[in-house]
């Protein structure tokens, strides 16, 4: 992830490559620990633009800056009202404002902090930088990193609408956003019950695909429900008529399209109504217009990898129901010195030796974090104590199996902690015995003390001659025997093979240059967007 300190060795001399939209970005570290920004981008898409801050320029050193009581807007701490107009007279490099739902910033401070600098912040000089800034990370708490220089508020003609009242019962038809989908297609849900019990069951009225998963959040009678179909977000939000015990069940039938939550009643009893609609109820939009969620979940162990990197161990609340799909990440937010960072996380499971096909019942997360000593977030996480809590979102990004279904041969490159959403492609890879015949892996670190996993990794590749792996060293010791070197056409060539009759893809992930050079790479070797996945940092 950006800024906290990364092994760029295993990358070729070639300097850093610069493209994508940045805004605002908070530093990171390697991707993913999300990286896994954790985002996971569309096939080859590269990454986001990253440029060498200055000394004394970290996001540890904006946060000191930003709470030193400096002016930062220039108005002596006047919050005023801004017209368009006056937005577009503030578009120079010494004066830069920009408006991020409907609130006017001065950026001009930041521009020397910023990991993507002061270019792509330019893009939204004197103008409304919403759209660019959702592009790269709408999860980033902008009003926290900039609140010391916030100029004031867009000013703006509303007109009222009127508001159809809500449902009693809650069923009303979903509440859509444009592009709204055909009307035949649209989830909808109903109810039933009995003395002891409430059941929800929720059509979605198509297969639920691989990626997609139903998140449940029941706490002090508030039922929380999203069900995440493609881009797609379904979501129930009820105050529910009386009370419930605290857990509940959650069955989902993929191919059928249905999902039901089973909740137990506190006393029995018939209820006249399922309870009130609360904001975003029964809503149907794209997923990425749908703001982050978070729960509060607690440490339950910390388990060592290596030298530094460690597996936490994460129980999710009581009333909670989450499983997280292959491929996807979650985000990990936390106040440090008054100021609220998230990072993004790949979970893993708990060993490769556990295998996932209990995963969806699984209580707990497996994120496995490298630390980063003059880090930001993660000497934060290596502090907690066990028992303490931190705040995760649900699953977000685009990875899905479907590429996946008749492909033949998988070649997994990971440089650092770009393994960790590999390790459970690996599991799912394995379970596919139909047409799945070989899956390898290529991990690149600095030192052999570096490498994640390996004895896992090693007794799987003795155990099945369907999984290989292989590693590749910058700075070896003199009793190294592996491939050493960079990132460089004739390794992938060697590593790459395309047996007659097969069907190959590929899934990079690694700090932003490493992913940017190697899909550059196995273009030049023929492989088209459809074969290639990008984890993007």
């Amino acid at each position: 992830m950006a800024a906290e300190p990364r092994n760029r060795s295993f990358l070729p001399n070639w300097g850093c490559l610069r493209s994508g939209n940045n805004m605002l970005n908070i530093p990171t570290q390697a991707f993913p620990a999300p990286g896994s920004q954790q985002r996971v981008a569309p096939s080859g898409q590269s990454g986001r633009n990253k440029v060498a801050l200055k000394p004394g320029h970290s996001l540890m050193d904006w946060i000191r800056f930003s709470k030193s009581g400096k002016d930062l807007t220039g108005l002596r701490g006047r919050l005023i009202e801004v017209t368009k107009e006056e937005l577009q007279k503030h578009n120079t490099r010494d004066d830069c404002w920009t408006c991020i739902r409907g609130m006017v910033y001065n950026v001009t401070p930041y521009m020397d902090y910023h990991p993507g600098g002061e270019e792509e912040l330019m893009k939204a000089a004197g103008m409304d930088g919403t759209d660019l800034f959702d592009q790269v990370h709408r999860w980033v708490n902008y009003e926290s990193m900039l609140k010391e220089c916030l100029v004031g508020r867009m000013a703006t003609i509303t007109t009222k609408a009127a508001m159809p009242p809500p449902s009693a019962m809650g069923l009303a038809p979903p509440q859509l956003l444009a592009p709204p989908p055909d009307k035949d297609s649209r989830p909808r849900y109903d109810w039933f019950q009995t003395d002891v019990a409430v059941h929800l069951v929720v059509y979605a009225k198509r297969k639920i695909p691989s990626s997609g998963c139903t998140i449940v959040d029941l706490k002090g009678g508030v039922l929380r429900l999203e069900v995440l179909l493609g881009k797609m977000s379904y979501m129930i939000h009820l105050s529910l008529a009386d009370e419930v015990e605290g857990n509940l069940e959650a069955n989902t039938g993929f191919s059928v399209g249905k999902i039901q939550i089973s909740i137990r009643k506190q006393a029995k009893g018939k209820w006249t109504s399922l309870g009130q609609p609360l904001e975003s109820h029964n809503t149907f939009l794209r997923k990425k217009d749908r703001a982050l969620y978070y729960r509060d979940c607690v440490l339950v162990s910390k388990t060592e990898v290596n030298h530094n990197s460690h597996v936490f161990r994460l129980q999710l609340p009581r009333g909670t129901v989450m499983h997280v799909p292959v491929g996807k990440h979650v985000y990990l937010k936390a106040l440090i010195k008054d100021t609220e960072v998230v990072r993004p996380y790949t979970p893993v499971d708990q060993s490769l030796a556990a295998a996932s096909h209990n995963s969806s019942q699984e209580s707990d997360l497996y994120l496995m974090i490298k630390v980063y000593p003059d880090g930001v977030f993660t000497p934060h996480l290596s502090s907690l104590h066990i028992g303490d809590c931190v705040s995760i979102s649900g699953p977000e990004g685009t990875f899905s199996l479907r590429p996946l279904h008749d492909v033949t041969h998988l070649y997994l490159l990971a440089a650092g902690t770009g393994f960790t959403p590999m390790a459970r492609l690996i599991q799912q890879a394995l379970q596919d015995t139909d047409t799945m015949r070989k899956t390898k892996l290529l991990c690149f670190n600095r030192r052999e003390e570096d490498i994640l996993w390996r004895c896992e990794l090693d007794d799987l590749a003795a155990n099945t001659d369907r999984f290989q792996v292989e590693y590749v060293l910058s700075d070896p010791c003199d009793s190294w025997s592996g491939r050493t070197g960079r990132v460089e056409e004739s390794m992938l060539e060697e590593f790459l093979t395309r047996p007659e009759g097969s069907k190959c893809y590929v899934c990079v992930c690694g700090p932003t240059a490493f992913t940017e050079i190697t899909i550059g790479l196995l273009k030049q070797q023929g492989f088209s967007e459809e074969e290639l996945h990008a984890f993007q940092g």
